[in-house]
């Protein structure tokens, strides 16, 4: 089982930036680069939700909420991936969650809060 740990959230007002890293381990590399990749996001009171995605061949898609604002990447060599946030919005408060694995393995990450507010 993959173990991922989150970093990177935090308070920002509304238009500000943050980027949230997502370490794994207990994965050799090869089968790190092998998996899809993906942030989901949790809002008090509401549904994890998918917020962006990466397949192993590297396929992007975005929810339409944050398409133009929000990038996912990843750092093969250090077992990692990113979502870097722009512009944020009140919206986009809650708690934001990798995900990494493939149709027979999935693993989570331990989670980051984002609130954004002035």
């Amino acid at each position: 089982q993959v173990q991922l740990v989150e970093s990177g959230g935090g308070l920002v007002q509304p238009g500000g930036s943050l980027r949230l890293s997502c370490a794994a381990s207990r994965s050799i590399l090869s089968t790190f680069i092998s998996f899809n990749k993906a942030w989901y996001r949790q809002a008090p009171g509401k549904q994890r939700e998918l917020v962006a995605s990466m397949t192993s061949d590297g396929d992007i898609n975005y929810d339409d909420s944050v398409k133009g604002r929000f990038t996912i990447s990843k750092a093969n060599l250090r077992k990692a991936v990113y979502l870097q946030m722009n512009i944020l919005k009140p919206a986009d408060t809650a708690v934001y969650y990798c995900n990494v694995g493939t149709h027979d393995t999935n693993s989570w990450g331990t989670g980051a809060q984002v609130i954004v507010s002035s």
